[in-house]
C-alpha cells in the first residue's frame, strides 16, 4: 500500500476527502444527524457516487488504455437490471404471500408463483416468469449474474472485436451497436424484462417496510461511497507500476507496444473486462436508489455522455473522471430540477431544464478545445503539482506518452 500510495499521489488526498465528506453527510442526515440535507438530496449524492465509479470505468478504459467505448452504460444498465429482478421478485413475493394469507387453504408454491408473474409480468400481457428469472428468488444469484451477464459480454465481445485488431472510431462505433441492439431488444415485452415499462419500485427495500426512507437512503450513500473508495484503489492499482506503462503505451502507439512483445489484445481485454464488471457494479447500487430502470436508460447516449463526463474532469486522471462525474451530474440535477432561476435575455428567456443540455454540449467543445487536460488541470494548478521528471524521448507521439525512464520502470 505504501508502495501505491507513492506511485499514486492522489489516492491519499481522494480517500482522506471521501471518508470525511461521508462522515459529513452522515452527520447533516436526517437519519443519523441533524437532518440539513433532505432524504431526497442523499438519494442524489449516492447516485452521483455511483454514476462517479462508472467514469473511473470510462477512464480507465478509454483515458488509460485509448478505447473510446460508446457502450460502457449498458454494463451499467446491465447490472441495474440483475439487482432489480431480485428486488421486484422479493417485493412481489411479499406482497402475494399477505394477500393470499387469508385463503381458506394454504397457496402451493406453482399458485404462489403464478400470482407473482401474474403481478410482475400483467402489464405486459403475459402470465409465467421466463427463463431470465429462474434465479430471481435468490439475492446471491443475481449478486453473481450482476458480475457475470456484464463480464460475459464484454469478454465475448472484446475478444471478438481486439482478436480482429478492430481500433479507433471503428471501434467506438461497435461498441455504440452493441449498446443499441441491447437496448432495442430490451424495449420489446417479449424480451423477459417487461420491456418499455422496464422494473419499477426498486426503492424499496423487501421486508424492510417499517425502516423510514431517511434510514435507507444513507444505507445506500454509505455503500455507494465505499464501492467508489475500492474501486477507486483498484484503479490506482491497476495504473501504475508495469501494468500501467504498458496499457499507456497501448494508448500513445499500440504498434510499438506490439513490437516489444507484450500480448496488446490482452491487455485490452483484460481492462475492457475489468471496467465492464466495475461499471454493472455501479449500476446495481445505482437504480435501487432511483427506484426504476428501463431500456432507455441503456441508449446509446447514455454512453455519449459517460465519455463527456471524463473528457471534461479530465480523462487519464482517475481524480478527473471522479471531478467531472460528480460536477456534471450536480448541475444536472440542479438545472433540470427547476431549481436554477431563467436568464432573461430580454428578446428570449433561457429555461435551464430545456438548454442544460445544450450547455453541456458547448462546456464540452469548450474543454476539448481550450482544457484538455480538463477539471483535473486546475486541480494540478492548485495544487501546485509538478509534472513528474522523465528524462528521455517520449516512446509516443502524444503529449502524455510514456517516456524511456517509465518503461524502464
Amino acid at each position: 500500500m505504501r508502495t501505491l500510495f507513492r506511485t499514486t499521489p492522489s489516492l491519499p488526498v481522494f480517500l482522506a476527502v471521501l471518508v470525511v465528506f461521508t462522515l459529513g453527510v452522515t452527520v447533516l442526515s436526517e437519519a443519523y444527524g441533524i437532518g440539513a440535507l433532505s432524504t431526497s438530496f442523499i438519494k442524489t449524492l449516492g447516485k452521483t457516487a455511483c454514476l462517479a465509479l462508472v467514469a473511473i470505468a470510462m477512464d480507465l478504459v478509454w483515458g488509460y488504455t485509448g478505447i473510446l467505448s460508446l457502450g460502457h452504460f449498458a454494463f451499467f444498465g446491465l447490472g441495474g437490471y440483475m439487482i432489480g429482478m431480485w428486488l421486484m421478485y422479493a417485493r412481489t413475493e411479499l406482497i402475494v404471500l399477505d394477500s393470499l394469507a387469508a385463503a381458506p387453504l394454504p397457496p402451493t408454491p406453482g399458485e404462489i408463483s403464478d400470482a407473482i408473474a401474474g403481478q410482475i409480468f400483467g402489464v405486459v400481457g403475459a402470465a409465467d416468469l421466463p427463463m431470465v428469472w429462474m434465479f430471481a428468488h435468490s439475492f446471491w444469484a443475481q449478486m453473481a449474474l450482476v458480475v457475470l451477464v456484464p463480464g460475459l459480454l464484454a469478454l465475448v465481445f472484446g475478444w471478438l472485436a481486439f482478436r480482429s485488431r478492430v481500433t479507433g472510431v471503428y471501434l467506438s462505433i461497435l461498441t455504440q451497436a452493441m449498446t443499441l441492439a441491447l437496448s432495442l431488444y430490451l424495449f420489446q415485452n417479449d424480451s423477459g424484462l417487461r420491456g418499455n415499462n422496464g422494473l419499477s419500485g426498486l426503492q424499496n427495500l423487501p421486508g424492510a417496510d417499517a425502516i423510514p426512507q431517511a434510514t435507507v437512503s444513507i444505507w445506500f450513500f454509505w455503500a455507494s461511497a465505499l464501492a467508489l473508495l475500492l474501486t477507486y484503489v483498484v484503479a490506482a492499482f491497476v495504473v501504475s507500476g508495469t501494468f500501467g506503462s504498458v496499457i499507456r503505451g497501448i494508448r500513445d502507439d499500440e504498434a510499438r507496444v506490439r513490437f516489444l512483445g507484450y500480448p496488446v489484445e490482452g491487455f485490452k481485454l483484460f481492462v475492457f473486462v475489468l471496467t465492464a464488471v466495475i461499471a454493472a457494479l455501479g449500476g446495481a447500487l445505482y437504480y435501487p436508489q432511483a427506484g426504476i430502470i428501463n431500456p432507455a436508460e441503456i441508449a446509446p447516449i447514455a454512453s455519449i455522455y459517460l465519455a463527456v463526463w471524463v473528457a471534461i474532469g479530465g480523462r487519464g486522471r482517475l481524480y478527473g473522471a471522479v471531478i467531472g462525474a460528480c460536477v456534471v451530474s450536480l448541475l444536472s440535477t440542479w438545472f433540470t430540477g427547476g431549481q436554477a432561476p431563467d436568464l432573461p435575455l430580454g428578446f428570449y428567456t433561457v429555461k435551464w431544464v430545456d438548454w442544460w443540455q445544450v450547455g453541456l454540449g458547448f462546456s464540452f467543445v469548450l474543454v476539448t478545445l481550450f482544457a484538455p487536460k480538463g477539471l483535473g488541470g486546475l486541480v494540478d494548478l492548485v495544487s501546485h503539482r509538478l509534472s513528474p521528471n522523465r528524462h528521455g524521448a517520449a516512446l509516443g507521439p502524444d503529449t502524455g506518452a510514456l517516456r524511456e525512464k517509465e518503461a524502464e520502470q
